[in-house]
Formats: structure tokens, C-alpha cells, sequence
């Protein structure tokens, strides 16, 4: 298996964590979104990261990636097969790659990206904004649905790979939960980053 995209974004750490903690061998290559390398883009036709090639099938978009995983390598399984843990885990895959990351990346876009990869200067009001507006309430929610080490059923699983990938990018912004304000959500962050599939995949952005 050959993964296309950039360690540094969120949705190729979901795929390559999901790998991790199903043991599959993977190739890892690095690229930026419309990269015009000629073998990303025909696994990628519109440009996306994370993408994948397997022996000529190709797909990209991180969530039908990491459900194609779940049929082809189903053990562990990262999707709980009760029905309410199952409805959870696929919300909270769509909370974390839309409502979550959207406000989660601005500190590290602004921080990050512009001055050290992009080379223009960041906006720290949007920083500011994201810190003290945006981000609250979002994080209001999830200290209510944290009641034990995993938000969906009994087990690790996309619920917690979706909504965790982000918070490795807000900490590379040097940023990080109040565990005053939040405890529950600053352990279950803490915890689930120091799992071995997390630090494996979190080293993919050195490459």
C-alpha cells in the first residue's frame, strides 16, 4: 500500500494511525494537495490528501479511506458494531474533520504554515479569535461526551482517531487544552496522542 500526502495534515495521520493499530505495511509518500506528481494524481484525481494505491485500486478522502481499511483488515475493528456506538463513531468522524478541525488548524496555520512554510506573516487576531471564541464552545461539547477513554463504544476507534489527529496540530502551534476548564477533554487529548499508532504516525511529518 502506497499513502499520498504530507505527514503535517490531519486526515493523512487518521489513515496512517489506522494502519498502525491494524499492523498493515505501508509506503509512505509525502505531498502537498495538487502535487503534480503524475501517480498521486491518478490515485487523486481532484488533488485530496490522504490518498491511497493498493495494487492498482486507488481512493482518496481520509473517511473512505479508513472505512475501506475497516473491510479489508477488519481486526482490530475501529468501528464498534453496536448500532448506537456505530452512529456515534461515524458522527464524530464527520464533528472531527469539519466542526473540530475548521476552528482546531487556525493557530497552526498562523503560527505554522504562513511564517515557516508559506513565509508571510500570520494573524494572530485569528489566532485570538479561535482561542477565545471559536474553539470554547466546541471543546464545551466534548468535555460532556468524554465519559471514559474512548467516545464511541468500548474500544479505540475512528471516533477518537477523527477528533484527536487535529489536536497534534494545535499543539505543534503551542497550544493546548485548559485542564482546569476542561479536564476530561485535556486527559482523553493527552492519553490518546501518547498511543503508540499516534506517535508512529505523528513521526510521518519529519519525512
Amino acid at each position: 500500500m502506497i499513502v499520498y500526502g504530507t505527514g503535517y495534515s490531519p486526515f493523512v495521520r487518521k489513515v496512517l494511525v489506522a494502519l498502525h493499530e491494524k499492523g498493515v505495511a505501508y509506503d509512505h509518500t509525502p505531498c502537498m494537495f495538487h502535487d503534480p506528481d503524475q501517480a498521486f494524481q491518478a490515485a487523486s484525481p481532484f488533488g485530496k490528501i490522504p490518498a491511497i494505491d493498493v495494487d492498482g485500486f486507488k481512493l482518496a478522502d481520509s473517511s473512505a479511506i479508513l472505512f475501506y481499511l475497516e473491510r479489508r483488515h477488519p481486526a482490530p475493528a475501529l468501528i464498534p458494531s453496536d448500532p448506537e456506538a456505530a452512529g456515534r463513531a461515524v458522527w464524530f468522524d464527520k464533528f472531527g474533520d469539519t466542526e473540530l478541525f475548521a476552528k482546531l488548524v487556525v493557530p497552526f496555520v498562523e503560527r505554522v504554515l504562513k511564517p515557516t512554510m508559506r513565509k508571510v506573516p500570520g494573524d494572530a487576531a485569528a489566532v485570538a479569535k479561535a482561542l477565545g471564541e471559536d474553539l470554547p464552545p466546541l471543546f464545551d461539547y466534548l468535555e460532556g461526551e468524554i465519559a471514559g477513554p474512548y467516545l464511541a463504544g468500548d474500544a479505540f476507534g475512528i471516533a477518537d482517531i477523527s477528533v484527536a489527529t487535529g489536536f497534534y496540530n494545535f499543539r505543534l502551534a503551542e497550544c493546548s487544552v485548559d485542564s482546569g476548564r476542561w479536564p476530561k477533554l485535556a486527559a482523553y487529548v493527552e492519553a490518546t496522542l501518547a498511543r503508540p499508532s499516534f506517535v508512529k504516525a505523528c513521526a510521518a511529518r519529519k519525512g
